[in-house]
């Protein structure tokens, strides 16, 4: 038996450790783009992201240039969040987090997926102002986007669920989970009231 068998934090079965690796192969992956787009490059950008952010890419604007490195830089802690997911229990505080952090990311990602789709599948082309190049960036956000944010969502939810399964003494961590999600439900609501996001 090795160290990390005799402490419970060796790895979970691949059977149960594919959400987590999901997780974690999407936050990577998806932090590649925001990357290649702070350093300037939008080679593909142009029909598959909306045109005004294409322009700040294209335009060097510093607030947005910051923006995407963050949110690239984040899209890796949420690898990182994948992989931990994977771990059999570290500790109540550090399990509490994890399952905060993960039913939060994948509220958000599952809602703001959702947006997306919804959007896409409510405009109808012939709606005053929708231009052939709106409708082309538009079906992006529709079939690739929003699919791919709400996959997310789903990954980093089962990663939570198979987490905490393997958790003794859950009652926190599930309240941690719960507050996390709720949170993250909140957020993303007020956040498209206001017309944010």
């Amino acid at each position: 038996m090795t160290a990390s068998q005799a402490d419970g934090t060796a790895p979970r079965s691949d059977r149960t450790a594919w959400a987590g690796y999901g997780a974690a192969a999407w936050g990577f992956l998806f932090a590649l783009p925001s990357f290649y787009w702070a350093l300037g490059g939008t080679a593909g950008a142009a029909t598959t992201i909306s045109p005004s952010l294409v322009a700040l890419v294209e335009n060097r604007v510093t607030w947005f240039l910051v923006t995407l490195w963050v949110t690239g830089a984040l899209k890796v802690v949420g690898g990182v969040l994948g992989l931990a997911l994977v771990r059999r229990g570290r500790g109540t505080g550090m399990d509490r987090l994890l399952q905060f952090a993960a039913w939060g990311a994948g509220v958000l990602l599952l809602w703001h997926g959702g947006l997306f789709v919804a959007n896409g599948l409510l405009v109808k082309p012939g709606d005053p102002g929708m231009t052939a190049e709106i409708l082309q960036v538009l079906r992006w956000y529709t079939y690739l986007w929003g699919p791919w944010f709400m996959a997310g969502g789903l990954l980093f939810i089962a990663a939570a669920r198979i987490h905490l399964r393997g958790l003794p003494g859950r009652r926190g961590a599930v309240i941690a989970g719960a507050i996390g999600g709720t949170g993250a439900l909140g957020l993303s609501v007020a956040m498209t009231v206001m017309g944010i996001g």
